[in-house]
């Protein structure tokens, strides 16, 4: 199993918020890329985000964005040192 080119673009929307506050959202404006544009949707549609171009995090969407931001820094812990030896 693998990620799909769609579920990739959802990721890096829901990397976009700002977790340290739930006063603060994103807007994914026309001019984005398409890639984004349509994540944005299926993340609405799916009940992640409170609106098709972004808006705020549902409950859902939070767990959601908490989970992908935490395994994006599990992933990318400590990459900076594993280069330095090579």
């Amino acid at each position: 199993m693998s990620y799909s080119p769609e579920n990739i673009a959802e990721l890096e929307v829901l990397m976009l918020y700002d977790l340290s506050t739930t006063l603060e959202g994103i807007k994914i404006h026309k001019t984005a890329a398409p890639e984004k544009i349509s994540a944005a949707q299926r993340l609405f549609d799916k009940g992640f985000i409170t609106q098709i171009d972004g808006g705020y995090l549902t409950s859902l969407g939070r767990e959601a964005a908490e989970h992908t931001q935490f395994l994006h820094t599990m992933l990318n812990a400590g990459e900076t040192d594993n280069h330095n030896g090579l």
